[in-house]
């Protein structure tokens, strides 16, 4: 009697029939996957040792790009600070913000879908407009956000001024986070609610037999088990807050003096402005060098507070 091929891997091995319909499927994807992503890396790699303007031949220069990025451009090392200070500022807002607001709208309360759409609302909003919203409200001459301070100046004669969010080199930075965090926070909300679905209500309820507290259920059993959910907003926030174009771009267009400058930004500078291609495709690689130690080492780590449930 012929023995039959199963169906699912663990159940045996794929016949080569099943491999080929298989790989048929994919083709698509794999045809996309190629033209649009793979070749145009490679390419940029290929670059990253050339010197071109999109107009003269391409001139091969070796490791002249990354030599010159690492030891003399003082301007990648100036945006590449503001960077990191993105990530500092705003992977750990979001994070808190979205597991805070999560916890608050998992209740049973009238209206609480409103509440939701509310605060998700940002996340769907063109970049654009938004931005261009919080130029008028981060404005120290808008009169509807700043106006009270001026009028407490000119009433008490105490030398007072709102804060200049968008022209000083100081505050630059934190508007661009504010902007972010408000853009962003909905989806972190929304990750951690279902998140926090997943957590058995047993637990909480075997934690009150004990006596613990809010707070204690809050710290030792939302918090270890929604832990996979916040390892995985980690990934992805730290990897968007590396990447951030729109919000300093359109809200401060990278100044006053460089002080809001992405890496992301500089490499458009670099290749539409100025024509570096070669520059440019240096700048990204050596930023998908540096997300990707970061994933490796937070891949790594994860083993010692992410705590699957079994």
């Amino acid at each position: 009697m012929e023995k039959s091929t199963p169906f699912f891997p663990q159940w045996g091995r794929w016949s080569s029939r099943q491999q080929s319909e298989g790989y048929l499927f994919l083709l698509p994807s794999l045809l996309g996957f190629t033209a649009f992503v793979l070749i145009p890396v490679l390419i940029s790699l290929v670059l990253s040792f050339t010197e071109w303007n999109l107009i003269q031949p391409i001139n091969f220069v070796g490791f002249e790009n990354y030599y010159e990025l690492l030891t003399a451009d003082r301007i990648f090392l100036k945006v590449a600070g503001n960077t990191i200070i993105y990530v500092i500022l705003i992977v750990p807002v979001q994070l808190l913000l979205g597991l805070i607001l999560a916890v608050a709208l998992n209740q049973s309360i009238r209206g609480i879908i409103w509440y939701r759409l509310v605060i998700f609302m940002p996340v769907i909003t063109n970049i654009v407009a938004v931005a261009i919203v919080f130029q008028f409200f981060l404005n120290r001459d808008f009169v509807i956000a700043s106006g009270w301070i001026w009028q407490i100046a000119d009433a008490t004669g105490w030398a007072v001024a709102p804060p200049d969010w968008l022209n000083s080199q100081e505050l630059s930075k934190s508007a661009v986070a504010m902007l972010t965090i408000w853009k962003n926070v909905g989806f972190s909300m929304v990750i951690y609610l279902a998140g926090l679905q997943g957590v058995p209500e047993s637990l909480y309820d075997a934690a009150r037999v004990d006596g613990a507290g809010n707070w204690q259920r809050f710290f030792h059993v939302t918090v270890p088990m929604v832990s996979p959910t916040t390892f995985f907003l980690i990934i992805i926030q730290m990897i968007g807050a590396f990447q951030l174009f729109a919000e300093p771009y359109v809200l401060t267009r990278g100044g006053p003096a460089q002080s809001s400058l992405s890496v992301v930004q500089y490499i458009y500078q670099n290749a539409f402005e100025y024509g570096l291609m070669g520059k440019a495709a240096a700048i990204a690689w050596l930023l998908f060098l540096v997300i990707m130690i970061l994933m490796i080492v937070l891949t790594w780590s994860q083993r010692r507070w992410v705590h699957y449930e079994s």
